[in-house]
């Protein structure tokens, strides 16, 4: 197998190459003057295995056409199969028509990664599980919920904790995790009484001297987070924690988080980090490298990825 790392998570590339004790394969990914993208595959991948590794986070439009041209170039290079490693699946938030005449953008990348030569997919949480019918490629959906149980048992140890859901949609996600650590689990009632009015959060369990911990998958502007640890605290919660795999952090997301009554917020590097990221006190980081080559070498072999989570 081969491996074939895009600009957008170079560091993840490297820590999963590592990790399988193979080099990242030789290659070029550059700009000409006018922003177009070049790619050219500086070994021989003819019969080969090769994996792509490249999140579609921001810039997502330059990433996404980074992964589309790579994978046309090693299906011209006579690759045996390409499996499209995405750790953060841009535009899966465009999964249904939100209104008329409105897209459903994440249909689309997919129709793009497969046209564009991908034998498979590989990708970690996505927003919304139906994505994976939106390909006509075999698509395997990993979960970081493995990793986030494993460190909250060890940062939480002999506390009372109290999983929750920011919202009504995640609720089978922080289940899936309360039910792994055999803990309770409360859901917050976000509403909007009318336009222009603020949203009100109403906590369904009682959070009352427990260690609050929300779950979700991905953290974009990060309000909600920010106003569900509030409301915790407002209901008699001693502290209230963050997991959520996708690190979006987008505008003055950072300096929200930080100024926020959380007391940590742990997200995974399936996204770079940004300077602000590395240096918020309150926001820290996992590896997916060892989950993400695991896959990987299961694909190669031809063996269950699904057992990674039984």
């Amino acid at each position: 197998m081969k491996i074939v790392a895009c600009n957008s998570n170079r560091p993840l590339a490297e820590a999963v190459a590592a990790s399988l004790n193979l080099p990242l394969t030789s290659a070029s990914i550059r700009r000409f003057a006018d922003m177009e993208v070049f790619v050219e595959i500086h070994e021989n991948v003819r019969g080969e295995d090769v994996f792509v590794i490249q999140s579609t986070s921001y810039p997502a439009n330059d990433n996404l056409m980074e992964l589309l041209i790579t994978l046309d170039a090693l299906r011209r290079g006579s690759a045996r199969r390409v499996t499209a490693v995405i750790p953060y699946f841009g535009y899966a938030r465009q999964d249904r028509k939100s209104g008329p005449r409105t897209p459903i953008s994440a249909k689309l990348v997919a129709n793009l990664i497969t046209e564009a030569g991908a034998n498979r997919v590989l990708t970690m949480d996505l927003h919304a599980g139906q994505i994976q019918g939106f390909f006509d490629i075999p698509v395997d959906n990993l979960y970081a919920a493995p990793l986030f149980t494993r460190d909250i048992r060890e940062r939480f140890d002999g506390k009372d904790l109290m999983i929750v859901s920011p919202d009504v949609g995640g609720v089978v996600r922080a289940r899936a995790i309360a039910t792994r650590l055999n803990c309770d689990l409360a859901i917050i009632d976000k509403r909007r009484e009318r336009a222009g009015v603020s949203e009100v959060m109403n906590v369904i369990g009682d959070v009352a001297e427990r260690d609050c911990i929300l779950v979700d998958d991905i953290v974009d502007s990060g309000g909600t987070l920010c106003n569900a640890a509030t409301a915790l605290i407002a209901n008699g919660a001693r502290s209230a924690s963050v997991y959520t795999t996708h690190g979006v952090l987008s505008g003055g997301a950072v300096a929200r988080i930080t100024a926020s009554p959380i007391a940590m917020m742990t997200i995974t590097d399936s996204i770079l980090a940004t300077e602000a990221v590395r240096l918020a006190h309150n926001i820290r980081q996992l590896s997916t490298a060892r989950l993400l080559a695991e896959a990987m070498r299961r694909i190669s072999d031809e063996s269950s990825v699904s057992s990674l989570f039984e």
